[in-house]
This record gives C-alpha cells, sequence and structure tokens, in this order.
C-alpha cells in the first residue's frame, strides 16, 4: 500500500489533540510536513509528534512547494482557512478543513469550486457526524422510521463556557462566536439527519450582554472582556425550500440552570432526540419511546481522519462534502445579517 503523506497547516490545539494523534494511528501514512505562523506552536507540536526541523515552515506556501503531499489538514482560525485550502487544493492536494468551512459563504464558495476544478476532495471537519447516536439516527431515518421531517432544533447551550484560549473571542479571527464554534456543530447534526434540505431564508437574533462583563465567571479559563468582539447567544430560525424549519440556539454565556447539547427532530411519522437519545413513535395503538442500546462504540476524531485518508486512496466521494459546509455556513452568514438588520433574510 502507498504510503500517503499529509501535511498539517496549523499546529495549535486541535491538530495536537484531532488530528495528529490520529494521522499517526494509521498505517502507511506519513506526517510529511507541519505549517504554523507561531514559532512557539510550531516547536511544540513539532517536538511532540516527531516532526524533523527541516519538515517545519511558518509559510504554507513554502511548504506546499517544497514537499509533495497527497493531503493536509487545515486546523487555523477559521479566517485562514480559504487561502491554504485553494492553494492546496490547486496544487492537486486533498484538503480536510476544520469547521466551520470558512467564516463566510463568499470563501467557502473559493474553496469549493477549487475543489470541483481539481477533481479533489474538500472535507469539512464535523466529527459529530461520527458519533454512534448520529449513525444510528441516520440510518434508522433513511429506514423511515421519522417520515418527512418538518421540524427541528439544534441546541448548544453553555452557562458559563468562553474559551480561555485561542482566538474564539476575536470577530476577525473567528468571524463569529458561539454560532460558528459550537452552534454550526448541532446545525450540521439536523441537517445530516434531514438530508440536507436547501434553505431558503432565516431569522436571527445575537447578543453580547455577558461576555464584555468585566466581572463575568469564567467557566473555560481566563479572558479578556474588554477584547470580545462576538456574540455570547444567537438564535435563529431557519425555514427550508421543502416546508421544514429548524430552530439554532447557541451560548456560550447564558443565565440557564444548566449546560445543553440536543438535536431534536420531529417527522411524520416519529420524532428523535440526541440528548439523551431516542425515536419518539406510535406502535399497535400506543406511543412508543425507543432506547438504542450497546451501539457499536466510535472515536469520531479517529474515525473522520480515517474517511479523510480512506477517501483518498478510494478516490472519493468526500465523506463530509465541501458543499455541505457552504450550505451550513451560508445559514450562519443570513442569521448574522438578520442580527444586524432585524429582517428575514435569504440564504
Amino acid at each position: 500500500m502507498k504510503q500517503l503523506k499529509i501535511g498539517i497547516i496549523g499546529s495549535g490545539g486541535i491538530a495536537r489533540g484531532a488530528h495528529l494523534p490520529n494521522y499517526q494511528k494509521l498505517e502507511d501514512v506519513q506526517i510529511a510536513a507541519l505549517c504554523d505562523a507561531s514559532p512557539k506552536a510550531l516547536e511544540t507540536a513539532g517536538e511532540q509528534f516527531g516532526v524533523p526541523k527541516s519538515r517545519r515552515y511558518a509559510d504554507f506556501e513554502k511548504m506546499l512547494s517544497a514537499v509533495k503531499l497527497d493531503g493536509v489538514s487545515i486546523c487555523t482560525p477559521n479566517a485562514h482557512h480559504w487561502q491554504p485550502a485553494v492553494a492546496a487544493l490547486e496544487r492537486g492536494v486533498h484538503v480536510l478543513v476544520e469547521k466551520p468551512i470558512a467564516v463566510n459563504a463568499k470563501e467557502g464558495r473559493a474553496m469549493v469550486r477549487a475543489a470541483k476544478q481539481n477533481e479533489r476532495i474538500l472535507m469539512v471537519a464535523f466529527c459529530q457526524r461520527f458519533r454512534n447516536d448520529i449513525i444510528y439516527l441516520r440510518r434508522a431515518i433513511e429506514q423511515g422510521a421519522l417520515g418527512d421531517i418538518y421540524y427541528g432544533e439544534a441546541v448548544y447551550m453553555r452557562r458559563r463556557g468562553i474559551p480561555g484560549w485561542g482566538v474564539f473571542a476575536d470577530k476577525k479571527e473567528s468571524g463569529g462566536g458561539p454560532l460558528m464554534d459550537v452552534g454550526v456543530h448541532v446545525l450540521d447534526m439536523a441537517l445530516h439527519l434531514m438530508g440536507y434540505p436547501k434553505p431558503v431564508s432565516a431569522f436571527g437574533s445575537t447578543y453580547d450582554h455577558l461576555g464584555t462583563q468585566a466581572d463575568l465567571v469564567a467557566g473555560m479559563g481566563a479572558y479578556d472582556p474588554s477584547k470580545f468582539s462576538v456574540e455570547d447567544f444567537g438564535v435563529g430560525l431557519v425555514k427550508f425550500e421543502n416546508g421544514a424549519t429548524v430552530l439554532l440556539k447557541a451560548s456560550w454565556a447564558a443565565n440557564i440552570k444548566d449546560d445543553g447539547v440536543d438535536v431534536m427532530l420531529m417527522g411524520t411519522r416519529g420524532g428523535c432526540q440526541t440528548g439523551p437519545l431516542g425515536i419518539f413513535t406510535q406502535q399497535h395503538g400506543g406511543l412508543v419511546d425507543v432506547t438504542p442500546v450497546r451501539l457499536p462504540k466510535t472515536e469520531p476524531y479517529f474515525d473522520e481522519v480515517r474517511a479523510f485518508v480512506e477517501a483518498i486512496r478510494s478516490g472519493g466521494p468526500s465523506p463530509v462534502p465541501g458543499e455541505e459546509g457552504l450550505i451550513a455556513t451560508r445559514i450562519l452568514d443570513a442569521i448574522y445579517k438578520s442580527g444586524r438588520t432585524g429582517k428575514e433574510q435569504k440564504v
């Protein structure tokens, strides 16, 4: 079997926690190059994962020119996804990009276009799709357990969970707050289960009432409230061409009792939720709650990386298509614009 050469662009926490260790678990896969604009981050990751100094780069263009790669993982802040992705794709290199695909649809479209024009895989790292409960529900829905899905809720709420590391709270670098960070995960989960219906419009609001408070209790490490430039809570209602609607809610800071993560769907034959997992329907004249047990174990980060590698070896298709990542970002664009204008926006 041919050894695949993989490059990592961005060597921060998600690279060290999810991408680098899982590539190293796979046979005939070599971490052939590592790139980061931060010398400290580059050295830390390089030493931890045994990447020689000669294969560490401060500039992704130089890395892509110097090393013949089969694929790259892009683990940079959101605002720096599209440029290295397009550069890699134009050189014939397959791309696994961290979520969201980009900070806006314009950049996402450039990435999707480059993948199509160069016939290369563009995979978005929506790792939650590889959870065993999502795999189970997707299979059940495909077999008709819910019938026609007409409503959903995608919720990711933290009482106090503003990230105290990285550039998450910097709008210029991240593009947005919890909607971009964790909201996009549950949005993708809902749309994935629904078969990615075509969105037509969205109405939403964003708030930053808590994140800028100097005395806010820090639940996920200290951050600088004076530099907090994104929303701490966002909500949006999305309408689809088939008549379905999805409510999206995401917070890093909210005065609620408990944190909560859930995807809930309602269909003509049944409904489902992920937290806790269940399918709700009727049988034989009575109401029935189905609680799956002993689902096969999954390792979402590892399974995601393995799926990318297997797609490269087999010639595709992308396990998580860039086109779907683009749809999710188009929806977020519309919600943010609606929050600014107070009006419903086309997607």
